[in-house]
């Protein structure tokens, strides 16, 4: 799908600098789907005269292989920090940043710089966006009148354990559709390693899989924003952001679909999304002044508010709106924090065998 955010008329009235370095006054972003504030990029326009194509996505491997490809004719991109940051970096991929340019990047929490620099060392190549973590959303009354009040909510067994996959299947299952999260997610269940790369392992969480296949009805990276929302799907692997902006937009239309969202005890996969400015960006500076302006607290709190994902802007936490800073499936508390990781790149023999797989449970071979 393709956005064009229309400048809201001041164009003309701009007093702000011109952009910078004698770069024409475009900028092309290409960000996931419902991942920013509606007024985030007209005010940017308007603050700086320059106009935004904005597109969207719905998954990193589209945006890694528009990247790989080169020459996607992107400014900005917004990949998840591991594996795909850290893969598309050894490509080189990206642009190393001009900190001097982004002032801003004194606002960032160390503690979330520290984690991505795995992906990204000393941090060179991408500033944090926004973050979530990988769990379980589901549909309160589907989900208790399938299995009772004894559900297990809070373990993945609510999703990996065929028993119980078979009774929800009439209600619906999906899952994100890459093997990055599904993956380590079965592999968590097993009470394994989720980050193991032996191939043993990787056998064992196919099996996991391969058992409720049957009763999986969706694979797809977002559609189960909508399909939780409007109660065509009672359970489904996916990001919290995303059930939470699930469980908004069904209290918004008030069809009395409850939809809540648990980090599953077995832990869930911490998922880190960056703005990077590719090597072959055709506005680079022009880049470089929207990722500042992404790092202006005011800025990303409104993003915040508007799409329930927390971001890793200190100063920022505190013009997030109560009801969203204070909601524990949004900002959650440490001992739930605790239960979270963060992957790493997986050697190549090891994704190749992955994906392999993975392809292989979609097709149902």
């Amino acid at each position: 799908m393709k956005v064009r955010w229309a400048g809201i008329g001041l164009l003309a009235a701009v007093i702000t600098a011109s952009p910078a370095g004698g770069e024409e006054p475009r900028l092309n972003v290409y960000n996931w789907s419902d991942y920013i504030a509606p007024d985030t990029i007209p005010k940017f326009e308007a603050e700086t005269g320059i106009r935004v194509t904005y597109d969207v996505c719905d998954g990193n491997e589209v945006l890694e292989a528009k990247l790989m490809s080169g020459r996607s004719g992107y400014d900005v991109v917004v990949p998840s920090a591991s594996p795909f940051m850290a893969r598309q970096i050894a490509a080189g991929v990206y642009r190393v940043l001009d900190k001097s340019k982004l002032p801003g990047w004194r606002n960032l929490d160390h503690h979330i710089l520290e984690m991505v620099s795995a992906a990204d060392p000393d941090n060179k190549h991408g500033s944090p966006y926004l973050w979530s973590d990988t769990g379980i959303g589901y549909n309160e009354t589907q989900v208790h009148a399938a299995l009772g009040e004894g559900a297990p909510v809070d373990s993945l067994a609510l999703i990996f354990d065929p028993a119980v996959a078979e009774k929800l299947a009439p209600c619906g299952i999906s899952l994100l559709d890459t093997p990055q999260e599904v993956f380590p997610a079965a592999l968590g269940y097993l009470g394994l390693d989720p980050k193991s790369r032996d191939l043993g392992d990787l056998d064992k969480a196919f099996a996991v899989l391969e058992k409720i296949r049957p009763y999986i009805r969706k694979f797809h990276p977002s559609q189960y924003i909508n399909d939780l929302a409007g109660g065509d799907l009672c359970v489904a692997l996916g990001y919290s952001g995303d059930v939470i902006q699930a469980r908004n937009r069904a209290r918004e239309a008030g069809n009395k679909v409850e939809i809540a969202f648990r980090v599953p005890k077995e832990g869930a996969m911490m998922s880190i999304d960056m703005l990077g400015i590719p090597a072959d960006a055709p506005h680079p500076e022009n880049a470089l002044r929207f990722v500042d302006y992404l790092l202006r607290p005011e800025v990303i709190a409104d993003v915040t508010n508007a799409v329930w994902y927390p971001n890793p802007n200190l100063p920022a936490t505190a013009l997030v709106k109560p009801e969203i800073r204070n909601d524990p499936a949004v900002y959650p508390p440490e001992e739930i924090r605790r239960r979270l990781y963060v992957d790493l790149p997986a050697p190549a023999a090891y994704e190749r065998a992955r994906t392999r797989a993975w392809t292989r449970l979609k097709s149902g071979r």
